[in-house]
């Protein structure tokens, strides 16, 4: 239930515009994810950037949207989605512009972190903003179908349109790119996008913001620092010890609040805490295969920016193909046989890898680039499909959200852990022995794949949807209740 009515029947034109609006949103923002991975080498070379100076230009980004987006979509329910919605767009438009003009890579880092902080602010705001403006559930499924559609074709897009950025006008115009665009978004926004707010909203949870920002900063500093400085120095085992602490006090307090961040009653359904592991799992996959790959191509084989990412070409058409495929399976068949087959495909790509040597056949790799498309382009649907697996209506969205959240924390451990794999096998890059130096990192991959196979498997059966059932049961099953407000039920009585 919102304050704001939805668009009339004469509306339909400005929900499309709506909608058109809220996709070029994540256009920018998806994009930005997977095209600066092109232009990693080139930023390197201009900034005189280590290993972990790369891991921290994309881990500064997608830290940032994974410690703050369920802090926004709160936010946007309680003050007002399209205010929050402009600011985001703002604020990522503003950091675009300085990360174009970064003089050094200390401040490429931190305006990587503005952008993120601005996208955090976008996405679950857009998919609000959308879910407001088309009542109809028919209507409102296909627009999601084509926000989800607008998801999958800008990663496969991103090393593609990063490459011909790079060749052409340098690393700098990565970002240029993204302000024209975000400039018409906000002006769009200003006319087409109507207010609304959700009539009663979660309220502030800051203790639980802290913990959560905490686990993921402490971790990723840890796990990208301490290949250069040691993993068993003080400072990193220090880290290590926060984040731990940390992620134990988090569901001992969000068990005492009524409203929590989040809610530790979900994770006893197993389909629910299944799709939240697929989520930072094959994060961890694309976002680890695109960092190592783009090192590989350009560091070691001496491709352009240009040629690494017109080489990836087989994996963004790997995923457009899977994608829809997908989505037909899992409502056919229920998301089982996608999950299993994105999990064998994905192995089976990542082991091809594992022998990979400077001279590597380049059919080898485009069969790799091929079956590790296919296996995301599966797996991404029944993610969602999973979560909510059981839930009533009113929960829903809050499961959405989490699993959300798990794709970015997944897309910072990738990076973060197959680069400090690298990096503490090799001196740097540009090293003749980083092809070898990556081998862990490609088994790691094909053992990521096995566990999204073997999740596909234990979350879809009998005895897991009953969990599902039994967590469900502990929420209002009312849809008209706000999903952010449900009161958790223990033994009959509120808590």
């Amino acid at each position: 239930m919102t304050t704001h009515q939805p668009l009339a029947d004469g509306g339909r034109r400005q929900g499309g515009l709506v909608l058109a609006v809220c996709c070029l949103s994540l256009l920018i923002t998806a994009l930005d994810t997977t095209a600066v991975n092109v232009a990693l080498p080139a930023v390197g070379h201009d900034l005189h950037a280590s290993v972990s100076g790369l891991q921290w230009t994309v881990d500064g980004y997608t830290l940032a949207v994974a410690a703050f987006m369920m802090l926004a979509g709160s936010t946007a329910d309680r003050i007002g989605r399209r205010l929050v919605f402009r600011a985001g767009l703002a604020l990522f438009t503003a950091g675009s512009l300085a990360c174009s003009l970064a003089p050094a890579l200390g401040w490429l880092i931190a305006f990587r972190v503005a952008q993120g902080l601005g996208a955090s602010m976008l996405n679950p705001v857009a998919l609000s903003i959308i879910t407001h403006a088309f009542p109809d559930p028919g209507e409102r499924a296909r627009a999601i179908g084509l926000w989800g559609t607008t998801v999958g074709l800008s990663l496969a897009a991103g090393p593609v349109v990063g490459g011909l950025l790079v060749a052409s006008a340098g690393w700098r115009s990565i970002f240029w790119i993204n302000i024209p665009i975000g400039v018409a978004a906000l002006v769009l926004t200003a006319v087409f996008v109507p207010e609304s707010r959700a009539a009663a909203t979660r309220r502030p949870d800051p203790v639980g913001q802290v913990l959560v920002v905490t686990i993921l900063t402490s971790l990723i500093f840890a796990i990208i620092e301490g290949s250069r400085q040691g993993y068993g120095s003080t400072r990193i085992i220090g880290l290590f010890a926060l984040s731990a602490v940390a992620v134990a006090a988090l569901p001992g307090y969000e068990r005492r609040r009524q409203q929590p961040l989040v809610d530790p009653v979900l994770f006893r359904s197993v389909p629910f805490t299944g799709a939240f592991v697929i989520a930072v799992t094959a994060f961890l996959v694309l976002s680890g295969f695109l960092f190592l790959n783009t090192l590989y191509l350009q560091e070691v084989r001496g491709y352009s920016a240009l040629h690494a990412g017109l080489l990836t070409v087989p994996m963004a058409a790997g995923i457009a193909l899977a994608s829809p495929l997908s989505g037909r399976l899992t409502a056919a068949r229920g998301p089982r046989p996608a999950l299993v087959a994105a999990g064998l495909l994905i192995a089976a790509a990542a082991l091809t890898l594992t022998t990979l040597t400077p001279t590597t056949p380049w059919t080898v790799l485009l069969a790799a680039y091929v079956l590790l498309g296919a296996g995301f382009g599966l797996v991404n649907t029944p993610i969602t499909s999973t979560a909510v697996a059981g839930m009533p209506r009113s929960q829903a969205g809050v499961s959405a959200s989490i699993t959300t959240t798990g794709r970015q924390v997944g897309n910072n451990l990738g990076v973060a852990v197959l680069g400090s794999i690298a990096a503490a096998r090799t001196r740097g890059p540009g090293h003749a022995g980083f092809a070898a130096a990556g081998h862990p990192g490609w088994w790691m991959l094909a053992a990521s794949g096995l566990v999204i196979a073997a999740m596909g498997l234990v979350t879809t059966t009998r005895r897991a949807t009953a969990t599902a059932v039994r967590v469900a049961a502990r929420f209002p099953a009312d849809p008209a209740t706000p999903s952010n407000i449900a009161p958790r039920v223990r033994g009959g009585a509120q808590a």
